[in-house]
């Protein structure tokens, strides 16, 4: 909120609006004031206009009133914020009043003459109750939002101490009551940063959030195995190691959760990201365009430095030992012939500078800077391809896991030396990966998919030297049943780490070629299906050959309907519309299961697959009384249909709910339920996909037609309650990032191992 809407100047009450919803919240009030501000433009009012403003600023007062008293509750209820929140509370409704008073023409009498009236006589008043009304209802919705960040660090200090004491328990019996309440800990933790998340306005915070959930994500099962494994074999040194990685990097993905939510680092300032190549270059072509409007906006200087910088960085591709000579050669000839364009742009650049008429490019000037801008686009483009093409080889070469396999063997054998071997294998493999999310962090495209290919990297550089220790506790202890089980899942979360590469490495893909490039990823804490030989659940079960190709063309479909959604949704104005972000959260959710669909992805097994079904056919519930809502403000005609379409919406995720919940048995049933899941799933796509333009239509034409009459929007329903209801914690609610999962493995899981 950086000024008024009156124009009177600026507007700042010294508050940054972290998430969308204080900031949407805010957005109707500032429209209902605008408007009564802007009819300050002329002074005389029909009787019409003045009754419809007065109706406006008591819309206001009402509104403010019913927020004021949601505060002064929340404010009872936190003691610390009482004060804060209660002097908040009490501007809010003097301005309120004061809005309402200044709106008031049930006195004003005819002006002689025209028969009109004058209003705002008092423009100074009028002027400061709404600055007034907008820095307090500001500060009331951002003391309110220190509740929940509260709330968040509450919780995680609560996952801190439990994990303190896990790592330092010595029985089983003592791990199986410590660990069942970490996992209820952590389940809470996972719906209050899942929330956050999602409303968090800051596309690197939720880049960064998604990073560390992850981590959380795998960790917790390393957790529960490295330390089972700790526990019966406490004088192994290598699975103390492994235990001791795992604890570590939980904690620094904790901190790292409150430093989003906090905006602050530990170690200080916060944290720049490195350049990329692709930002360095993006931001030179700028440069030098805007050599065409202002010759002196840089300095020649400066712009050759520049360059050079570029130059400079492109050396991780041409010094990689992974980089064919072919490949290397083309990168130093680009970088020549840019440097040589450089250089006779700035040339041209001079000449003109030296011209004392000359404000603006001259044409010879105009062809170096095209040549210019050409030239680094080449240099991109190959850098693009280099790095695109080296992850698409790994990935195809390490899709059959083949050294995993061959670790896992070998430690079951009790083979030192051959684990020795493969882990030097499996070493190579990790930095060559490592050192291709690096070339990939270079020409991602966009920040938050740079932090993505940072967290890759990271992965992958811990987890490589975790499944060595692991493999080598069991090459120490084959007949350990534990030791097996804990290397099964390093193992797993390798391999899913190599999956989430692959959806990184489409996102790149789709941001160079001018699509959107934002597909979601759903997460899970755990997901469903990764559970231990000791978790009770339902059996998850695998295609195989056949059904993967049979359900292959149904899944191309739903990839079609979810293109079409992602269409639809691009030609809304406002992208951070309720009925936008559900819509987006079930197009990313299909998306897995049209990946599920080509054996891809990070649903492997049904029990994924039926999972993320439930899950998605929540968020298409939750659409529905957002549409109903909808309806209500509409003529005859335009809601029945809508209520027609919300019904037909309900109906299909009803039935895709009964379909994801009904237990079946055999490899024909199974597969039924995966084609009927996924029929379901089509039917709310196609729905939503007929909606969104119908949607996006009646909005506009709501807004264009009651912005002078509209009220606040209920701030009440936003993140602002104070406590984690049990509902949500009882998975009756989704907050996009399902931890029912976890759930049902605390309340299921087992520790205890006699053998």
């Amino acid at each position: 909120m950086a000024s008024s809407p009156c124009g009177g100047g600026n507007f700042d009450c010294g508050l940054e609006i972290q998430t969308r919803s204080v900031e949407q919240t805010l957005i109707p009030l500032v429209s209902q004031i605008t408007t009564l501000i802007n009819h300050k433009d002329k002074l005389k009012k029909t009787e019409k206009t003045l009754r419809a403003i007065q109706r406006v600023g008591q819309a206001v007062s009402v509104a403010v009133g019913r927020f004021v008293a949601v505060g002064e509750a929340i404010a009872v209820e936190n003691e610390d914020l009482k004060d804060e929140m209660g002097l908040a509370c009490f501007d809010a409704r003097r301005a309120g009043t004061a809005i309402a008073q200044l709106t008031d023409v049930s006195g004003l009498e005819p002006c002689e003459g025209d028969g009109r009236s004058t209003v705002f006589s008092d423009r100074t008043g009028m002027v400061k109750a709404a600055r007034m009304l907008l820095s307090s209802v500001t500060k009331v919705l951002v003391l309110a939002d220190c509740i929940v960040i509260k709330q968040i660090i509450s919780s995680r200090n609560k996952v801190l101490v439990t994990l303190e004491q896990l790592e330092r328990v010595s029985t089983f019996q003592e791990f199986v009551q410590i660990f069942s309440q970490f996992g209820n800990e952590m389940v809470e933790f996972a719906h209050l940063t899942g929330d956050r998340q999602n409303d968090l306005k800051d596309e690197k915070k939720r880049a960064r959030m998604a990073a560390a959930r992850a981590v959380l994500e795998k960790c917790t099962m390393m957790l529960l195995t490295a330390s089972k494994t700790c526990l019966r074999h406490p004088d192994c040194e290598s699975a103390r190691i492994n235990k001791e990685a795992v604890f570590q990097r939980m904690r620094l993905a904790l901190e790292q959760v409150i430093e989003i939510v906090t905006d602050t680092r530990s170690g200080g300032e916060a944290k720049a990201l490195p350049v990329s190549i692709y930002a360095g270059i993006k931001d030179f072509k700028v440069k030098v365009e805007a050599l065409r409007d202002s010759m002196y906006c840089v300095s020649c200087e400066a712009m050759a430095a520049q360059l050079e910088a570029l130059v400079e960085k492109t050396e991780d591709f041409t010094d990689s030992a992974y980089t064919s000579h072919e490949q290397r050669e083309t990168i130093i000839q680009l970088c020549q012939i840019t440097r040589q364009e450089t250089k006779q742009l700035i040339n041209t650049w001079r000449h003109a500078q030296q011209l004392l008429k000359a404000k603006e490019a001259t044409d010879e000037m105009e062809l170096s800077i095209l040549k210019t801008c050409q030239s680094v686009s080449d240099l991109r483009r190959e850098l693009h391809k280099v790095a695109v093409g080296r992850a698409t080889e790994l990935l195809k070469l390490h899709s059959d896991h083949l050294v995993l396999q061959a670790l896992k063997a070998s430690g079951g054998d009790g083979n030192l030396e051959a684990v020795a071997d493969y882990a030097g294998t499996l070493t190579e493999h990790k930095e060559q990966l490592v050192e291709t999310c690096r070339l990939l962090c270079h020409i991602s495209g966009t920040e938050p998919l740079e932090i993505t290919c940072i967290h890759a990297e990271e992965t992958f550089r811990v987890i490589g030297p975790q499944i060595i220790s692991a493999a080598q506790t069991l090459a120490l202890h084959p007949t350990s049943k534990i030791a097996k089980e804990n290397l099964d899942v390093f193992c797993e979360a390798w391999e899913s780490q190599l999956c989430d590469m692959g959806i990184l490495l489409k996102e790149i893909n789709d941001v160079f070629e001018g699509r959107r490039g934002d597909k979601k990823t759903y997460l899970s804490l755990p997901r469903p299906g990764k559970h231990s030989a000791n978790l009770k659940t339902v059996k998850a079960a695998k295609l195989d050959a056949e059904e993967q190709t049979t359900i292959a063309k149904l899944g191309l479909e739903l990839c079609l309907l979810t293109s079409d959604v992602d269409s639809e949704v691009e030609r809304w104005d406002e992208q951070d519309h309720e009925i936008v972000r559900l819509c987006q959260i079930v197009s990313s959710m299909a998306y897995s299961m049209y990946l599920f669909t080509r054996g891809e992805g990070l649903l492997k097994t049904t029990l994924d697959l039926f999972h993320q079904a439930e899950v998605l056919s929540d968020q298409g519930l939750q659409l529905c009384p957002i549409l109903h809502s909808l309806s209500s403000q509409l003529l005859d005609e335009d809601r029945m249909l809508i209520i027609s379409e919300t019904e037909k919406l309900s109906t299909a995720c009803q039935q895709l709910q009964v379909c994801a919940k009904t237990p079946v048995q055999g490899k024909s049933a199974i597969f039924q339920k995966v084609d009927s899941s996924i029929q379901n799933t089509k039917g709310i796509l196609t729905v939503v996909v007929y909606l969104l333009p119908i949607c996006n239509k009646l909005i506009r034409k709501c807004q264009s037609e009651c912005s002078c009459q509209s009220s606040p929007q209920h701030w009440r329903e936003k993140q602002l309650s104070t406590p984690v209801s049990e509902e949500t914690l009882n998975g009756k609610g989704s907050n996009g990032f399902g931890v029912k999962s976890l759930e049902q493995h605390m309340a299921n899981v087992t520790f205890l191992e006699s053998k």
